[in-house]
């Protein structure tokens, strides 16, 4: 083995540069996470529900509703971050019953014109304030 060469890797500094977004358009975090993390030029969005970010009141009256106002709540997530639904290449549907997947999936839908994201919807035991519908959303610029 020639003395000389380096045997060692070099070993580069891969850490990535992360911003935190905050805004009140939409529900203030309750619990030690960010509303979303842009880290690259990927946003993670943490899970919303319906909170109306201007009364802090939980809208559950129904699950059209209650939807709405979560994709709303991603909008405004996905606007702080200079971005929109087109943004959007995955997301995950948390519900507390599978019986509401059509009408989630109807308005969910209706905010993709085409080119919907990828995504996965899951019938979970419960979530957070027990409301009906949650949903989290990665964007890309």
């Amino acid at each position: 083995m020639d003395s000389d060469k380096n045997t060692n890797p070099q070993i580069e500094d891969m850490s990535i540069e992360k911003k935190i977004f905050v805004t009140e358009n939409a529900p203030a975090a309750i619990g030690p996470y960010s509303q979303a993390v842009l880290a690259g030029n990927t946003l993670y969005c943490s899970g919303q529900i319906a909170i109306n970010p201007k009364t802090g009141d939980l809208d559950t009256s129904n699950i059209i509703s209650e939807t709405t106002r979560v994709m709303k709540n991603i909008g405004a997530v996905l606007e702080a971050a200079e971005m929109d639904y087109t943004h959007i290449v995955k997301a995950t549907i948390f519900m507390a019953d599978m019986g509401d997947y059509s009408a989630i999936n109807a308005v969910y839908g209706s905010y993709f014109q085409e080119d919907s994201p990828a995504r996965e919807a899951v019938a979970v035991k419960t979530l957070p304030k027990d409301v009906n519908v949650e949903i989290s959303v990665i964007a890309v610029k």
